[in-house]
């Protein structure tokens, strides 16, 4: 555990006072890496309210914040619950675009990820996507991709490099279109929805993206992906 070194990282998410996909996920990566107990996992918790504390800028505020912290610890204390870290048990959540939440998500769960990730999406274009699954597959994530043949050949598409990186991507090769947009994390989460992995999902249009882990759901989507791996080689 190292705090300072926590305390730095909060302090430059806290700078603009939101918290991006790409800082959620520096802060999972960081969790990842130094805190392994309850006691680790206490000490993080509260150096997050003493630098927002730090920050507040009237007492007022600084009282909330106290309030809040100390009403966490009562409902929530710490290994009260497994399955509140459990990503198998963790809430079921809806993103909505434009904006960043659904990239923020999708930036999440492939930080988050530890053993394969499936991605089964029409096309991949935001380059920021690309980064996060290049980073998990660079630190030994499994990584299958399928897309659509057409969107893959689209300027912009990161599918080519993605496969040039070494990750296993195979296109729909039929005249019509491979339309899916979901993605399958250790099979204990799942991400779908109408959300297109593309800058112009999060930018303009109106889409949206569930987070969720529902077994039943996981193992539909599980089915319909090795069905279409293998219908595609």
């Amino acid at each position: 555990m190292q705090p300072a070194e926590l305390d730095a990282l909060l302090r430059q998410t806290l700078t603009d006072h939101k918290l991006s996909g790409s800082e959620k996920s520096s802060l999972i990566d960081w969790a990842h890496a130094h805190i392994d107990s309850d006691q680790d996992r206490g000490v993080a918790r509260s150096r997050v309210f003493e630098i927002a504390r730090q920050a507040a800028t009237d007492e007022e505020a600084r009282r909330v914040l106290s309030w809040v912290e100390a009403a966490l610890k009562a409902i929530l204390p710490l290994g009260a619950n497994v399955g509140m870290t459990d990503p198998a048990h963790a809430p079921a959540e809806a993103c909505f675009s434009p904006g960043d939440a659904c990239l923020g998500q999708i930036a999440h769960r492939f930080a988050a990820v530890r053993r394969f990730a499936d991605v089964c999406v029409f096309t991949i274009t935001d380059n920021r996507i690309a980064r996060v699954i290049l980073e998990a597959h660079r630190r030994g994530v499994k990584i299958r991709i399928i897309s659509d043949n057409e969107k893959a050949l689209d300027p912009g598409s990161d599918i080519e490099q993605l496969a040039d990186a070494g990750i296993p991507v195979r296109v729909d090769r039929s005249p019509y279109h491979m339309h899916h947009k979901f993605a399958l994390f250790d099979d204990t989460r799942l991400l779908t929805g109408s959300y297109n992995w593309t800058r112009g999902a999060a930018d303009q249009n109106a889409e949206n993206l569930v987070d969720l882990g529902d077994p039943r759901l996981i193992t539909a989507f599980r089915r319909e992906f090795e069905a279409l791996w293998e219908r595609l080689t």
